[in-house]
């Protein structure tokens, strides 16, 4: 334990002071519920809010060992996908089919949301309520994507939760979680919002709440309350090597989740606006690269063929900087606000294409997903990058689907493609918006460019189209 030193003790003071006066003044201006030194009154919140927690435990036909990985976590390599376990103790061991979690109650009549990686292939689900009342419960419908399911329990005049407006949640604002970790129901964490809007490898539709709550195996589910009593999100991750708590936590944002949950409890199913476009984070090499002032907006790396961008006009290297009015200022912002268009509607599109602003109309797809094959290529030297690419013959582009490009061989880790984290296997697709047929075409453009200057390449790494930035070194560097 690390104890006050003397010389310590009075600036403490005044700053504790200080806190309490601003957290009070806060609390005064809104309903955040506060205690008398100013911090947030979390025993209040607790005594008033733990009766809409309910714990979850799920009895599964298969005895085949399970976790609380998502399809999409399943497919990452297994040095990442230690990094995003949801949950992985969250079955005992030994295969026994059962499983454990937490939910909140949204209706008085006894609708209840929780987590879709809780309660997949359930064959029979009981819903534990504070008041130790045990009931069980139907899956009224789960959304894979979102990580969200709707459960109905048999009960009125429930104590129900109330949902707040998670686009409005600020970093560093006071949270608290209530769940079930390892079994231990009503378990009070909390903490402070230390990210949005964060995307993940494990991928999911809709970008994270990020925080440093403690949330542990068995709090998937559970709500995700700030100050005023409401919740603003759903935990559903931690980042851990080792599977228990390390300081990050994620939570869905509860306007994704009540936006699924509606549509759940309506038809059973969930779907989505689709715009049809990979997109990614624009960074300072970008932005150098497509002459921005500053990083910002979801930058599109490629589109789906026959997608609603594509037939709106968009093209790769657009960077979106709004949508249907909505700032968008990385990429992570974009999933959402096309998903809660249904599919048939209009939608406006501002973008930088060149330099300049354009304004585009696209007609809101339903969602859907795309894959591509991999293949092998012949070899040629792009030696100024550090490089070495190949040729990709028609087979290859069919399997890929793909029409141009350029596949890497092999990169000298002292090169400027290493720096760039280009990975052999890569195919670049085009360089500084140019498309690329052939490895002499692609070396012919790189020696144009002067020593210095920061280009983009577009890339294909697996399934994904990506940009990266490149600096072009000296002649013979």
């Amino acid at each position: 334990m690390i104890k006050s030193v003397g010389t310590f003790r009075q600036p403490r003071q005044v700053l504790r002071q200080a806190l309490a006066t601003v957290a009070l003044a806060g609390a005064v201006a809104g309903s955040s519920v506060a205690n008398a030194d100013g911090l947030p009154d979390f025993e209040t919140l607790v005594e008033e809010q733990a009766d809409t927690v309910v714990s979850i435990a799920v009895m599964r036909e298969t005895l085949q060992p399970t976790t609380a990985e998502s399809p999409s976590l399943q497919q990452l390599p297994e040095e990442l996908r230690r990094f995003f376990q949801q949950d992985p103790r969250q079955q005992p061991p030994g295969g026994s089919g059962r499983g454990i979690g937490s939910g909140f109650i949204i209706s008085e009549d006894g609708y209840v949301m929780t987590n879709a990686h809780v309660v997949s292939d359930a064959s029979e689900v009981m819903v534990t309520l504070d008041d130790r009342r045990q009931l069980p419960a139907t899956i009224v419908g789960v959304d894979e994507s979102t990580d969200i399911a709707l459960l109905k329990v048999d009960a009125d005049d429930l104590p129900a939760a109330e949902l707040g407006n998670s686009d409005e949640v600020a970093v560093g604002e006071w949270v608290l979680a209530i769940g079930s970790p390892f079994g231990l129901d009503h378990t009070a964490t909390q903490g402070i919002v230390s990210a949005v809007s964060r995307n993940l490898p494990s991928g999911g539709y809709a970008p994270f709440i990020q925080t440093d709550v403690a949330v542990n195996p068995g709090n998937s589910g559970g709500p995700l309350f700030n100050t005023d009593g409401v919740v603003i999100g759903v935990n559903s991750q931690i980042y851990s090597s080792s599977g228990g708590y390390q300081g990050l936590s994620f939570a869905i944002p509860i306007n994704v989740a009540r936006h699924v949950a509606d549509q759940l409890k309506t038809s059973g199913h969930a779907s989505r606006g689709w715009l049809g476009v990979a997109i990614q984070d624009v960074d300072q090499g970008l932005a150098d690269a497509f002459g921005l002032d500053a990083p910002t907006g979801a930058l599109v790396s490629s589109l789906s063929e026959n997608g609603p961008a594509a037939a709106a006009g968009l093209k790769p290297g657009d960077i979106i900087t709004e949508f249907n009015g909505s700032k968008v200022n990385r990429s992570g912002d974009l999933p959402g606000l096309v998903g809660v268009i249904p599919a048939g509607e209009i939608a406006n599109v501002t973008l930088l294409r060149d330099g300049k602003e354009r304004n585009l109309t696209v007609t809101i797809g339903k969602f859907e997903t795309q894959t591509v094959a991999v293949t092998d290529a012949a070899e040629s030297s792009a030696g100024r990058l550090g490089i070495v690419v190949g040729k990709l013959d028609d087979e290859m582009r069919e399997q890929r689907g793909i029409a141009h490009g350029v596949r890497v061989i092999e990169v000298d880790p002292t090169g400027s493609a290493a720096k760039a984290a280009i990975l052999p296997d890569d195919i670049i697709l085009s360089l500084d918006g140019k498309s690329i047929d052939s490895p002499d075409e692609f070396i012919d453009q790189i020696d144009k460019f002067d020593a210095g200057k920061r280009v983009a390449l577009l890339i294909q790494r697996g399934e994904h189209s990506r940009y990266v930035a490149i600096e072009i070194p000296k002649l013979h560097e």
